[in-house]
């Protein structure tokens, strides 16, 4: 491969993280909560879930 390849493919896996971060972000602000309240599950559970949710979308920024 050559180093243009090698960018393309970089950027392309790049575009996906910052896509799956994303997502997992608004995720853990707005759904989360907003199923929570529905299904009457406690504040704890819910942060934990928040916490873990922000987690992942770090390592997936950030590899």
């Amino acid at each position: 491969m050559n180093n243009h390849q090698l960018a393309v493919r970089a950027k392309s896996n790049d575009s996906g993280s910052l896509a799956l971060g994303t997502g997992l972000a608004f995720a853990s602000l707005i759904l989360v909560p907003a199923l929570a309240a529905t299904f009457g599950v406690g504040p704890s559970v819910t942060g934990a879930l928040r916490m873990a949710l922000m987690k992942a979308s770090n390592r997936a920024l950030n590899g």
